[in-house]
This record gives structure tokens, sequence and C-alpha cells, in this order.
């Protein structure tokens, strides 16, 4: 709503600085600071009224070492995230962009799926909440929506490129002759649509998802969408449950989805910026640059919440944040068309997932064979394994950071490893 304020300022009045909301970079620093302090202002609201409604976590005796004394501990906790998230954004995005307007309705969809899992937990006192299928039907019904968007959409685009052109430039763009001072760069030609995504370690790193139906014969282009929409709720669903599944000691699916959202704020930056994504040879989308400023609010409101919910907790995200995040992460990831890193730059919610299908499948198939479930891990997800081990939750929880950052930092370096 300010940028529309300031818009309209600007262009009828003479007042200075009031341009500076033109800037993308203005407004995602702002929108990292207010997502900052709704976080600090509000959490400590949420978690006073939590208290009082005693919406307190019923904790399961699993013989994990300091888990009964987190019994009472308030949940619900995501309202604070996705209050955090929305409000900056509301404030300082472009409302009428396609990619922000998807955005919005990701996270109040699987925010609203949570908070009902929730709900039923701690209000119905029911400790199995929202019936799995429920759950999976809630993110299907998003995965279609974000396809269908991002596919039929003619606001959704990529910039076509025509072959490579060697130029070399100097510091003040003049061309210059020097040969180690020459960089590649790409000649834009026009938007279209396209489903194309980004392949890492590929020189020609772009890859169709049409191609996949190529041996339907002439006209397949046509009904690319069979594949392409399957494709998005796959991605949605897995990494919405992966991030579900990591929330399981104090600060660790927070921690790590801020790594994550400063790695894709940069990726969309670069995605969404004519002079980056020619210089590094990437996909150019016109209008995706907004996306910074709602992954910048992202990022203040888990780094927000990650001061009420760091070891000891004092408030716990439930369902309502875990969903949101990992499908807030999916979307962003399909819609800047860099969701075939997921599994490089997600790598702790891939393994927290893996550890529970290898974990169970392991358990049943020995169960079939030999009369006796026998167990691969002393207990998944992953980081319960650790807690078996003896291991305390704040240093399994800085380790598994310490991993993210480095799953990041090669993320990004991918742009150059072709």
């Amino acid at each position: 709503m300010f940028y529309y304020l300031f818009d309209f300022l600007d262009k009828h009045t003479s007042l200075p600085g009031v341009g500076v909301f033109k800037y993308i970079s203005f407004r995602a620093a702002m929108a990292v600071i207010f997502s900052l302090l709704f976080s600090f202002l509000l959490g400590k609201r949420i978690i006073r009224y939590l208290l009082r409604k005693q919406v307190g976590e019923s904790i399961r005796d699993l013989g994990l070492k300091g888990q009964k004394e987190k019994e009472g501990t308030p949940t619900m906790g995501g309202l604070i995230i996705l209050a955090a998230i929305l409000l900056p954004t509301l404030l300082f995005a472009k409302l009428h962009n396609v990619y922000i307007i998807l955005m919005i309705i990701s996270i109040c969809w699987l925010g609203l799926i949570g908070f009902i899992d929730d709900y039923i937990k701690v209000f119905k006192k029911d400790k199995k909440g929202l019936a799995g299928k429920f759950k999976v039907l809630g993110q299907i019904g998003l995965g279609v929506i974000v396809g269908c968007t991002l596919y039929f959409n003619p606001n959704v685009l990529v910039r076509e490129k025509t072959e490579s052109q060697k130029i070399a430039w100097n510091s003040n763009g003049n061309i210059i002759d020097d040969l180690q001072q020459k960089e590649e760069t790409v000649v834009p030609k026009k938007d279209i649509k396209s489903i194309k995504t980004t392949i890492p370690f590929v020189k020609n790193n772009e890859f169709d998802y049409s191609k996949l139906i190529s041996w339907a014969g002439e006209g397949y282009g046509k009904w690319s969408f069979l594949i392409y929409i399957p494709i998005v709720i796959l991605i949605v669903t897995a990494v919405s449950n992966g991030a579900n599944i990591t929330d399981g000691i104090d600060g660790l699916a927070t921690g790590t989805s801020a790594v994550i959202g400063i790695t894709l704020g940069i990726l969309a930056y670069v995605s969404g910026n004519t002079v980056f994504a020619n210089y590094l040879n990437i996909m150019y989308i016109p209008y995706s640059g907004e996306l910074v400023i709602f992954m910048s609010a992202f990022v203040g409101a888990c780094v927000g919440f990650l001061w009420f919910n760091s070891f000891p907790a004092q408030v716990f995200m439930g369902d309502t944040g875990s969903l949101a995040l990992g499908g807030i992460i999916a979307v962003f990831a399909i819609a800047v068309r860099k969701e075939l890193l997921i599994p490089i730059l997600c790598g702790i919610f891939l393994v927290e997932n893996l550890s529970v299908i290898i974990q169970v499948s392991y358990f049943k198939y020995t169960k079939k064979k030999y009369g006796e479930g026998r167990r691969i891990l002393r207990m998944s997800p992953l980081h319960h394994h650790y807690q078996k081990k003896g291991l305390h939750e704040a240093k399994i929880v800085t380790r598994f950071w310490i991993v993210g950052i480095v799953l990041a930092v090669f993320t990004i370096i991918t742009l150059k490893l072709r």
C-alpha cells in the first residue's frame, strides 16, 4: 500500500525522497525491518494470549532428554510468522503483481490448513489433528492453483534469448579488446509464455517440461500442462511436508527456512534483473523481482520468530507455521524457475523426509521378512536420531544450520558451475 501512496506522491508532488519506493532494494530492506518489528511486537502478545488460553503442546513420551520440560509450551506460534510476512508484503509490495498475489494465496492457504490441524489438536484434544489425507488434499489444491496460474496467466513470462555474443566491456560501459576482461552476454529478444526451468551444472541450463511429452507427436506443446501441473503438485507437497517433519526441535525449521529464504531472495533478484541475468546467462523472468520484497519479509519473520523459538523455546510454530514455510519455499522456487535446485538448497528437509521414509520402509520390510521390525536409525526423523545418541538439541540445531548454509552457498554458485 505504501508503494501506491508514494508512487502517487512522486507523480503529483515535489516532495523529496518519495521516489525511493520505486527501488526494490529499498522496499526489501523496509520489509525486513518491519517483519522483525511485527514479530517482536506481535510475538509477545500472541504468546501471552496463547498462555492465557492454555494453548499448550501435548508431548508424547519418546524417551528424549528434556522432552517433558516442553510440556505446556504454547503452540500455534506460526500465527506470528504469517502476520509478520503478510503485513510487510501488503505495505511494501506491488499488490497487482501476479507473483505477489500467488504468494499471498499460498501462505493463507497452507496457513489455514495448518491452523485447522493445530486447532483440532489443541482445542478438540485430538492428538491426531487433521487427517493426513485432508492435508494432502489441501496441498494438492494449492499445487493446482499454482500450476494453473504459472501456466495460463498471460503475465507469467520468460525472456527469450538469441545466440550468445561475446562482447567485452570496461567499467564505463565501453567496448574493450582485453581478452582477460571479456564476459559473455546474451542479447534479449522478447518475452514469451514458457514452462522452461533451470537445470544446475548444465551449460545450456534450461529445460522445457513440454519435452517430456514430445513422444505425443506434433502439437504436443498444447498438452504440456498435463505434465507441468502434476510436477508442481509434487514439489509443493514434498517440500511442505519436509518442513513439517523438520519442525521437531527448537529453532531447527525456523533457522533452516531463514537460510533457504535468503538464498531464494538472491536467486529472485538476479532472475528479475536484466543486467545480472545477462551476466550470469540465466533466465530473465519479467516482474519476478517483486518477489524479493515478499522473501525479505519471509526472512525477517523467520528471524523474528527465532527470537522466541530458539532453545529453550517460548513458543512452537505448530503446523500453522511449518506447513506454510515449506509451501512458501516450494511455490517461490517454482515461480523463479529454480525448483530443480530444491534437492540441494532444501537438503535438510530432503534428508529429514528420507530418514522417515527409509526408517518406516525398512521396519515394515524386516517385520514381514523376519517377523520382527528392525530400524536403521535409533529414531526418525534424523534430528531425533542424534538426540537419542546423546547430543544436546542446541548442538544438533546449530550443526544442521551450518550444513544448511553450506548447501545454500553451493546452490548460489551453481549459477556459474556449468
